[in-house]
């Protein structure tokens, strides 16, 4: 009889630990289906998103709000990207979104920089304002070689 409980009692324990490892896999994943209700997704038309991968950070004001969820080649040889924002978010129409640096060589992330309009941008539209990333190569190739004024 004390084997038999015992053998109950470890088996509900792995049990328990299979049930919380698959929990914390998908929670740490964000699988697209427990996470997606909690975000919205804004668009951004850029000319040019160097640097910028899938998964990079969306800041206002230094606090992440959101991530890249998609990057493409849109209308007019622009690049848009398609930005997941946090539902307690509120952009907007005329907030700006920019492609800037975590220091001289860091990872790329879009800087949004609120408007102060009393429309807000609904889940699907398109962000205009932007400021594309600085191409820090071709700055250098300038100043080395005379070109900038």
């Amino acid at each position: 009889m004390k084997k038999n409980t015992l053998e109950m009692i470890v088996g509900l324990f792995m049990i328990a630990g299979l049930l919380a490892f698959g929990y914390l896999a998908l929670q740490l994943g964000e699988v697209s289906f427990l996470s997606s209700s909690s975000k919205y997704i804004l668009k951004a038309e850029f000319d040019n998103v160097s640097g910028v991968k899938k998964g990079a950070a969306v800041q206002i004001a230094g606090v992440v709000v959101g991530d890249v969820s998609k990057i493409e080649l849109g209308k007019d040889e622009l690049a848009v990207l398609s930005l997941q924002i946090d539902k307690g978010v509120k952009v907007p129409s005329d907030s700006i979104a920019s492609v800037k640096s975590q220091g001289i060589i860091g990872d790329k992330y879009i800087q949004l920089s609120l408007g102060g309009a009393e429309k807000i941008l609904a889940e699907g539209a398109v962000l205009t304002e932007t400021e594309s990333a600085i191409d820090i190569e071709s700055l250098i190739s300038k100043f080395a070689f005379g070109s900038a004024k």
